[in-house]
């Protein structure tokens, strides 16, 4: 399992620092008390304002640790204790927000750097369940056939019901070639569905690339880790090459079941396509050192490498582009999209995105765990907000067979109507669905993508590009 590390930034050390320097009680109830007060002081609705207040509420937890402490009937292990209270009111903010522990801040740093060992999905909690976002391309849980939507209701013989999500996180996690059954619930079934899964070290490969028309690039981003950004340009440099180095008449940048990433990725693969200084993301927050705006930066943003054809880094700027996305879209995915569409640089075909549009900071505390707290929320250029609403796609095109099997409703289609075009894709069937995502790496065998992939949305992706690309020769 998986979950998303989008910014470490300033505000974590001005936390950091502020966390350390209340330890003074010593052990576990000091940090207890120096969290709970660092909380109260930097995210409260009126930090500082109200001394008597933070001194009462600290004087609670005092007071409710020695209760325990004192009488209760059972053995205690303390700094089990207090990671327990210190989850309970960082989960209490939000679903994204959480406390981890040594080891599992020790998973997710290696998470960001694209290698890291478990079952191959992003995951969220709703409803008491671990809700699958996506499944990585070829992981253990993409071959076991887990979809978008999913809800994972027990991991072997424990219920995930009362499970924080990294507490589920580490069960399902464990050696590899080791298996784990999972029950799932999927919309439209009568019945849980029972999955076993062999886990593995996965090996996120997040771009990918696939030959179409000549002097038309397709690539498909998996996930935003560090490399991202490095690692498409390089793929288009290849590409580009190969094509005996004619000029480039458009791109599909495919972000469909990209659950997100690193925040610094997303900005890079967005700068690569937008003229120098342009905005590609803000954010909006109730402190003030959380807000931010990211615009593109040469000295900062992805660096091609020296014998980068200067006429491919030119028309990246200006050739027509089309980004794919569906329900699986999220977060970094969703922040490329808004930018790219906010700036009118692409058409968005697909579904709505997932909507999570959060900032969440990955605070380190001095014993080895961390704290990832939501900071601030994402807005695209032109003043969207991604949260709860997600992108809606300039051009609506349906894959049903994956959206009907996945059960996939993002929360921006609870949020707000759409109005963009809609087009339907014929529907193969249901024991079909799955395999629909072999389309992707397809066209590498085929040399071509067409309708008896059944990708409906693809088709309609090069379908548009090739209009854009008669309008810009006319």
């Amino acid at each position: 399992m998986n979950r998303t590390m989008n910014r470490v930034g300033r505000p974590q050390r001005r936390v950091a620092r502020d966390l350390s320097t209340n330890r003074s009680w010593g052990g576990a109830k000091g940090l207890l008390l120096g969290v709970l007060f660092a909380a109260l002081t930097h995210f409260g609705p009126d930090a500082g304002a109200n001394e008597t207040a933070q001194g009462d509420a600290l004087g609670a937890f005092a007071e409710v640790f020695e209760q325990i402490k004192a009488r209760y009937a059972g053995p205690l292990d303390e700094k089990k204790l207090v990671g327990d209270a210190i989850s309970g009111m960082i989960q209490g903010l939000d679903p994204y927000s959480d406390y981890l522990d040594p080891d599992a801040y020790q998973k997710l740093r290696q998470e960001a750097v694209g290698r890291f060992g478990g079952l191959g999905i992003e995951v969220g909690m709703e409803g008491g369940a671990v809700k699958v976002i996506s499944a990585f391309e070829d992981s253990p849980a993409w071959r076991a056939g887990l979809q978008p939507g999913d809800l994972i209701t027990r991991l072997g013989e424990v219920s995930v019901a009362g499970l924080t999500l990294e507490q589920a996180i580490q069960h399902a996690r464990g050696e590899p070639d080791t298996s784990i059954v999972l029950t799932v619930l999927r919309r439209g079934d009568a019945e849980p569905r029972v999955v076993t899964v062999t886990r593995g070290i996965i090996q996120s490969r997040s771009v990918k690339s696939a030959p179409i028309d000549p002097g038309y690039a397709y690539l498909q981003i998996t996930h935003f880790h560090l490399h991202t950004a490095d690692k498409m340009l390089g793929v288009l440099a290849g590409m580009f090459r190969q094509d005996g180095g004619s000029s480039l008449k458009g791109i599909v940048l495919d972000l469909r079941d990209n659950p997100g990433g690193l925040l610094r990725a997303a900005v890079a693969v967005s700068a690569a396509f937008l003229p120098e200084d342009t905005l590609i993301v803000y954010t909006e927050s109730a402190v003030e050192e959380s807000r931010m705006r990211l615009r593109t930066r040469a000295e900062r943003d992805a660096r091609p490498a020296e014998d980068f054809p200067k006429s491919l880094s030119l028309a990246l700027k200006t050739v027509p582009m089309v980004v794919l996305v569906n329900g699986g879209s999220a977060s970094a995915a969703e922040i490329v999209a808004g930018a790219l569409q906010g700036h009118r640089r692409a058409t968005v075909v697909g579904t709505q995105t997932f909507g999570k549009g959060s900032v969440q900071v990955v605070v380190p505390l001095s014993d080895g765990a961390a704290l990832k707290l939501t900071t601030a929320y994402y807005y695209t250029p032109d003043g969207r907000p991604i949260e709860g609403r997600g992108i809606t796609p300039d051009i609506e095109v349906e894959q049903a067979a994956i959206d009907a099997v996945a059960g996939v409703r993002p929360a921006a289609a609870e949020a707000q109507p759409t109005n963009a075009g809609r087009a339907a894709c014929a529907q193969p069937s249901p024991e079909k669905a799955h395999g629909a995502k072999d389309a992707v790496v397809a066209p590498a065998a085929t040399g071509n993508i067409g309708p008896k992939h059944g990708d409906c949305q693809l088709d309609r992706a090069l379908e548009i590009l090739h209009k854009l690309t008669v309008l810009v020769e006319s």
